[in-house]
């Protein structure tokens, strides 16, 4: 056989078709049109991504970074702050250390936090809202003396043990939405791993996956409360004449329940990991997925770790976030694949139902496509020790 002197010249893009692109581009179009509806009647401000069967199949921004000038656009790389969407990323570092024999779910919570002043509190309680206890923003309202200082996780369980406010009812004997759940799994973080809890969410949470843009504020606890949160996209409360931004104030000093900042590509490599098991084991993963009040009320939503279980939506996971003039939105229908991610600086804007109206319209279906993994460590000079996309 003859040695080819020169290799002819191919263009790929001549022989490839792309069959999903009408699909997309299609489903883009509508998304487009419905956002720009949202804007014109509900002044929506923020970013979405969509995504189905490992596609980003739209992602775009709409609106200005400053509400009261009028200016600067908003960009897909925004940072915003999570509010209580950052709750997930707290139940996935409790995960890993699960993981790694480090957590008992369901040993008290005083082998971490020994001065803790309350019996029978486990992590799984924390996880799943069923600790009972009171609100720590209650205890900080009545009691702190100065807000121009922060207010620390550290300060939180002082004042717990402190004051000792009546809970709202005994471990384990109900289920209660309370932020004080996740600030503490937190602290039990921080314990744990002998790393802060920001160390430990940059290291073990957000630098594996690739999400380099996200990460949790840690407020100078040695100087006054800034004005304004730092390094950031701002928050506004709207519905006045005229916009206010939203001020930092000394709540931000307390991590766990919120307080994490991101942007919609970063979530969506999350929502990879968790789907590829590139944090933890399945085993371990599915467990945030599983109702942890099984005698919840049949009409609400219910909870695992990090996660609502969607009632009206089988197969459905989300949660929302509202803190100080931001909303956030994190959907996932498991069953086809679909994931929505809204994140806004306002206080006011569309209603969730919109939303949902999008995740689950099945009139166009975008057919299965692999996520390559593999190609993602190479180019990111990543390994996922613990991912399971290698036995399917």
């Amino acid at each position: 056989m003859k040695d080819v002197e020169k290799w002819p010249s191919v263009n790929v893009d001549s022989i490839f078709i792309d069959l999903d692109k009408p699909f997309i581009d299609k489903k883009a179009s509508q998304l487009d049109k419905t956002f720009q509806n949202l804007r014109k009647t509900t002044t929506f401000n923020g970013t979405v991504l969509f995504a189905e069967q490992g596609r980003i199949v739209f992602e775009k921004s709409y609106g200005v970074r400053n509400l009261r000038t009028r200016k600067g656009e908003i960009v897909n790389d925004d940072v915003y702050q999570l509010s209580s969407v950052s709750k997930m990323f707290t139940a996935e570092a409790i995960m890993i250390l699960h993981s790694r024999g480090l957590i008992d779910y369901d040993v008290d919570i005083k082998r971490y936090i020994p001065e803790f002043p309350y019996d029978g509190i486990t992590t799984r309680m924390l996880l799943t809202h069923r600790s009972g206890l009171s609100r720590y923003e209650t205890l900080a309202d009545t009691y702190w003396p100065d807000r121009k200082k922060p207010f620390t996780n550290d300060d939180m369980i002082e004042y717990y043990i402190k004051y000792k406010p009546a809970p709202y009812f005994k471990p384990d004997n109900g289920f209660h939405y309370c932020n004080v759940n996740y600030a503490l799994l937190a602290s039990i973080v921080e314990r744990v791993s002998g790393k802060s809890f920001v160390s430990f969410m940059r290291d073990d949470v957000f630098d594996p996956v690739g999400m380099y843009d996200s990460y949790i504020y840690d407020m100078p606890t040695d100087t006054l409360v800034s004005l304004y949160l730092p390094n950031c996209i701002q928050g506004y409360y709207v519905g006045r004449r005229r916009p206010k931004q939203a001020q930092n104030e000394y709540l931000n000093g307390v991590k766990g329940d919120k307080i994490m900042f991101s942007n919609v590509e970063d979530m969506y490599r999350f929502k990879v990991a968790i789907d590829y098991g590139l944090l933890v084991p399945d085993s371990i993963q599915n467990e945030a997925f599983v109702p942890g009040s099984p005698r919840y009320s049949k009409r609400k939503d219910n909870y695992g770790f990090g996660w609502r279980i969607s009632r009206k939506y089988p197969g459905c996971y989300y949660h929302y976030g509202w803190w100080k003039a931001y909303r956030s939105f994190f959907l996932i229908d498991k069953n086809n694949d679909r994931t929505l991610i809204i994140l806004t600086n306002t206080d006011k804007g569309p209603n969730s139902d919109v939303f949902w109206k999008i995740l689950t319209d099945n009139t166009l279906s975008l057919p299965p496509a692999s996520i390559n993994i593999p190609v993602l460590e190479l180019e990111n000079k990543l390994r996922f020790p613990l991912s399971s996309y290698r036995d399917r």
